[in-house]
């Protein structure tokens, strides 16, 4: 399989008009951004069990809860490249922001309705940051793409596993109020919109890919192997972020407790979305880095619910190297496969608007089969099988080829 010509970007890394100073501002920004689009689904996590304590909530509704942001992921993906075309990425970027503080603000109402329409608020702020940071990667730091896709990964993971730790004693330091828990990670996105808007109103309004079309994509092959690993490597994320602590919880740990176990898988994989972009680099291609780490998470994830109470640290390390990894890798594909950030954008949305509607059933299913069983022990097979099939299309998207899509002049408006 061969790739279609690339075409250089519209606006390079290396393009003098970018001082260096500004480069490493745009990065950190970056980071800053990726480290408030994890916390909404850490958060609900720790909660959840209060929630179906102090609420009417079941634990079907709790899969739907659950299931609710990660489907707004994919159905809202799609339109992040579209939006970027007409206001320029950093401009959508703020808007994001903006939308997600709402979303989360109102999940603290501390009513059902408020939450799912808090959650789908923020599931859509968060597809549209997910979507365009892979293309300002590709765009700003092509020569150092597996580096800053580690960096803003990492992030993403510290803000997960921040939220992981603190949600449960910020709820206790406001007498257990688990509305106080959820409202309070607006405050971090704020801040973030704060200091990303003198950078998102300097920039164009209207980016290069407003004037290039993307072709070929939806027919391609590979386009589809990149879709597939970013969906199914979701999946299991979502059922760490959606429901190891109540697993841990319900396996006798108390909350406090389950939440570290959480959160010192997701700090682990803080150092292996650094790592893995750059380690997988030195191979010809990244197969066997996919195909291992989707296996890597899968078992961590089974051992974290079968294996003895007493080595839940030992496997909670292993899920956060598989899954961290794994996360990183699916990122990096993206911008690996792609030619030019017009035709990573592009990708990104397609990978991610029917790999998150895909994702969305894994946490969904162990929330319907908690309510079928009353336990989490069926959900095993579910993780296992999860990893064999993220391994087998992980393998695919990890060849050393570029997809058969080319960006083009579009006709100008008249």
């Amino acid at each position: 399989m061969t790739s279609a010509q690339p075409r250089p970007d519209s606006a390079p890394a290396s393009s003098p008009s970018r001082s260096r100073v500004a480069t490493i501002l745009l990065g950190f920004s970056l980071m800053l951004i990726a480290f408030n689009l994890r916390p909404v689904f850490a958060s609900l996590s720790i909660l959840l069990p209060d929630l179906l304590q102090q609420t009417t909530l079941s634990s079907a509704g709790a899969g739907y809860l659950t299931t609710l942001p990660v489907l707004c992921l994919g159905l809202f993906a799609p339109l992040a490249p579209k939006i970027a075309e007409r206001i320029g990425p950093e401009r959508t970027l703020l808007l994001a922001l903006l939308v997600l503080m709402t979303g989360t603000a109102v999940r603290g109402m501390g009513n059902i309705p408020a939450l799912f329409l808090g959650s789908a608020l923020a599931g859509a702020a968060i597809a549209t940051g997910n979507v365009l940071l892979p293309s300002v990667v590709k765009r700003d730091f092509s020569g150092q793409a597996a580096l800053m896709t580690g960096l803003y990964t990492m992030a993403l993971c510290g803000g997960a596993a921040s939220a992981a730790a603190f949600t449960l004693p910020i709820a206790h330091l406001f007498d257990d109020a688990w509305q106080v828990g959820l409202a309070v990670w607006a405050i971090p996105a704020a801040l973030v919109a704060l200091v990303w808007a003198p950078q998102a109103l300097r920039a164009r309004s209207v980016s290069g890919l407003a004037r290039r079309k993307v072709t070929g994509l939806w027919r391609d092959p590979l386009a589809w192997q990149v879709t597939f690993f970013m969906g199914l490597q979701s999946a299991l994320a979502y059922c760490v972020l959606g429901w190891m602590a109540p697993i841990l919880r319900a396996r006798g740990l108390d909350g406090v407790e389950a939440g570290l176990v959480a959160s010192v898988s997701i700090m682990v994989q803080v150092l292996t979305c650094l790592l893995a972009p750059t380690l997988a680099l030195r191979f010809r291609d990244q197969k066997w880095v996919n195909a291992g780490l989707a296996m890597t998470a899968a078992i961590g994830l089974t051992g974290m619910l079968y294996a003895p109470l007493s080595t839940i640290w030992g496997w909670a390390i292993l899920q956060g190297i598989g899954q961290g990894g794994l996360f990183a890798m699916a990122m990096t594909v993206i911008v690996l496969r792609s030619p030019d950030s017009h035709v990573a954008a592009h990708l990104s949305g397609m990978a991610q608007g029917v790999g998150y509607v895909l994702a969305a059933f894994g946490p969904l299913l162990v929330g319907v089969l908690h309510s079928l069983t009353g336990s989490y022990d069926a959900s095993g097979w579910l993780f296992m099988a999860l990893g064999l099939v993220a391994a087998a299309s992980g393998w695919g998207a990890g060849r050393a080829l570029h997809v058969k899509a080319s960006s083009v002049d579009a006709a100008p408006s008249r």
